[in-house]
């Protein structure tokens, strides 16, 4: 994981926690605004950073490392006016494509740790 490119990993783990998020929300309505409405809430920036805030006492040490290099990367102009929560969002995001890639079955662990349940879901 060393050399592994941080920005690649957090662009990948974006798309396969959208495509979560996504595949959870077509089983709560038809709705096809609501269905927007509700995966939207669930990939901004500021719910991947206090989703990674919940999962952090899960985390082990290699895993808090990752998270800590994919916070420190360099960000896009146009988000640096939610500098710290879209760094959070990032180090999220990498860690999703990190077990993605590496890991499937703690993957599976650490959403069920994240448990969104229905109720929450439709928040």
């Amino acid at each position: 994981m060393e050399n592994m490119n941080l920005r690649n990993c957090a662009y990948l783990g974006d798309a396969v926690w959208e495509l979560l998020i996504r595949e959870k929300t077509i089983f709560i309505t038809e709705n096809s605004k609501k269905l927007h409405e509700i995966t939207t809430s669930k990939v901004k920036t500021d719910f991947q950073a206090k989703t990674l805030e919940k999962i952090e006492p899960y985390l082990s040490e290699t895993e808090k490392d990752i998270a800590r290099r994919a916070r420190n990367l360099p960000i896009p102009i146009g988000r640096r006016s939610i500098q710290n929560e879209y760094r959070h969002a990032t180090a999220f995001e990498a860690l999703i494509g990190y077990w993605y890639l590496s890991d499937k079955s703690r993957f599976d662990v650490i959403l069920n740790k994240i448990g969104l349940n229905e109720e929450e879901f439709c928040k």
